[in-house]
């Protein structure tokens, strides 16, 4: 029976490990079938919910090194949501999920070795998704560019200089080049 347990701690061990955050849930009164359905939901979100012993999950998390309260929440009946993929999705399927079927209640969760409470899991899942924050940074970061370039090119057309659409272009740059050469060059005559 030992080694079942430290069998069983290992596999926990290693779902911690691989998984960016942990999220405790209390299922009671959820039916097979609407755990099966959340089951899906978070399989589709890269996300996945485990029941194991609570006093097993203690041991994982000590092993883990994560922090020593999180015990006091591993009571009751208690599955343990992991993932690999975005933290704020597997929040907002748990979220919607409780919204839509009162069930099943936020406990606590870690992320990245931190203790969250339920309402910084609530928060985490009305962040928007990682693609949105990627693309708002992303548009952060060039808005600075872009405005310099404006600013570069009225600068440029109030000093006199060409604009951008009047600049020669790289392909009439030689052939203008070319032309002057051709040209007789002016002497200057001076009297005698």
């Amino acid at each position: 029976m030992k080694a079942e347990k430290t069998l069983v701690i290992e596999d926990l061990l290693k779902r911690i490990n691989a998984s960016p955050f942990l999220f405790v849930v209390d299922y009671t009164g959820l039916t097979v079938d609407k755990f099966a359905e959340l089951r899906k939901r978070l399989n589709v979100g890269g996300a996945e919910i485990h029941v194991f012993k609570n006093n097993l999950v203690k041991k994982a998390a000590e092993k883990a090194g994560y922090p020593g309260e999180i015990g006091t929440h591993l009571t009751g009946q208690s599955a343990y949501v992991t993932g690999s993929q975005d933290v704020c999705a597997t929040a907002k399927i748990l979220k919607n999920f409780t919204a839509e079927f009162t069930k099943p209640v936020m406990k606590v969760g870690v992320l990245d070795g931190n203790l969250l409470d339920a309402a910084s899991i609530k928060t985490l899942a009305d962040l928007p998704s990682r693609e949105v924050l990627l693309s708002q940074l992303l548009g952060m970061l060039q808005a600075p560019a872009s405005a310099l370039a404006r600013v570069l090119k009225a600068k440029a057309e109030l000093d006199g200089g060409p604009a951008e659409s009047e600049a020669p272009s790289a392909e009439s740059a030689p052939a203008e080049a070319a032309a002057a050469e051709a040209a007789p060059a002016e002497t200057e005559v001076t009297p005698a």
